[in-house]
């Protein structure tokens, strides 16, 4: 491939825009690279052929037998792929996939007849190759880094937004740590009721989310438009993981600020008999205290867990907040699509290139319904 063909779809991925790459294929760029992975996990459930119920020989019959039919699923696939019986496959298609989903699954079917676990496996399999799909295919691990670089450069700024864009927050929350409903709410609830409450406000804040993102897409767009074609359906998804992730992880940001501010708050403000008195008299579960300036000061388990569920709220009343403000569009999206506008600006110059090397028309490069137009 031309080098600088090469180089341009580097930056893609780097950007978290791997579907901007023309001819970008599950097969070839995204199960391919994680071929390694799939072979350890696919060894790994080959081990599992082993019950620690059977005789030793019982095991190492097992183990053999399970060799034998990953050998002869190998050998299979590469007589129908008119590869030698031996090859390495250079590329994986459907049948490996299904290979890699059924095979496994065959064996404990076979040794000792575990259809549950045969069907776990499977499913397993399956969760694995989408889970594959979506981090290699939409280059989550550049994105994250990317956005993460983004957010924590601008950590400050996050927290001005939330300072202007929901200035009775911050108040509200004030008010809620200071009531004793609050207290009785979340402070007595099981460490997993806690993670459930905080599950429940982060899926919410993701659905509305991810609700706004075509329209956001949309909009960067036709702001950023470019002599290139239009976006095709998979691209303007990826451009909505990058700005769902950026947006996801300064929601992350602040909750996490809030946490800390609520913790040292209550630390500072809320002696231990306060927090009984919070909770009808209950004592609390204290896990350090320490003084500071001849006043004592605890830190209790109750204390994390209100503070863990006002966080949450408040990065729910954040993400929903953000959305309608015009100072988060300000602050937050023209950056971003600053950032954006460079690589739209690359991908016009990538595409050229790709018709200047390979003679091919840009037309090809629009979607059906664009082409009819012209």
């Amino acid at each position: 491939m031309d080098a600088t063909l090469t180089e341009y779809e580097t930056r893609f991925r780097r950007s978290g825009l791997p579907l901007f790459i023309e001819d970008y294929s599950a097969t070839e760029d995204i199960f391919n690279r994680s071929v390694p992975l799939l072979g350890l996990v696919f060894i790994g459930e080959f081990v599992l052929a082993v019950d620690k119920n059977w005789a030793w020989w019982e095991n190492v019959l097992a183990l053999a037998g399970g060799m034998a039919i990953l050998l002869a699923a190998v050998v299979v696939i590469n007589r129908i792929r008119g590869r030698r019986w031996s090859a390495i496959p250079e590329r994986v298609g459907k049948t490996e996939l299904a290979a890699f989903v059924i095979v496994p699954a065959i064996i404990p079917l076979v040794f000792g007849g575990q259809v549950r676990q045969a069907v776990l496996t499977a499913v397993a399999n399956l969760l694995i190759l989408g889970l594959v799909y979506l981090i290699v295919g939409y280059a989550l691990i550049a994105t994250l880094r990317w956005a993460a670089v983004r957010v924590l450069g601008e950590l400050a700024g996050s927290v001005a937004i939330l300072a202007r864009a929901v200035p009775l927050l911050l108040i509200v929350v004030l008010l809620l740590v200071l009531t004793q409903e609050t207290w009785l709410t979340l402070a007595e609830l099981p460490v997993a009721f806690v993670i459930l409450v905080s599950m429940l406000f982060a899926v919410t804040a993701a659905v509305f989310l991810a609700a706004r993102l075509p329209g956001e897409v949309r909009e960067l767009e036709r702001e950023l438009g470019t002599d290139a074609p239009p976006l095709r359906r998979r691209q303007r998804l990826n451009v909505g993981v990058v700005l769902f992730v950026s947006q996801a992880e300064q929601v992350v940001v602040v909750s996490l600020g809030v946490f800390v501010f609520f913790v040292l708050f209550g630390v500072l403000t809320l002696p231990e008999a306060t927090q009984e008195t919070f909770l009808n008299g209950h004592p609390v579960d204290v896990l350090f205290n320490f003084t500071l300036f001849d006043r004592e000061l605890v830190v209790t388990r109750e204390l994390l867990r209100v503070s863990i569920g006002l966080a949450a709220f408040s990065g729910l009343y954040y993400a929903i907040a953000v959305l309608n403000d015009p100072a988060y569009r300000q602050e937050f999206l023209d950056d971003l699509t600053k950032e954006m506008r460079e690589t739209f600006r690359l991908r016009g110059e990538y595409l050229e290139r790709r018709r200047s090397v390979a003679g091919v028309d840009l037309r090809a490069f629009l979607p059906p319904q664009d082409v009819a137009k012209r």
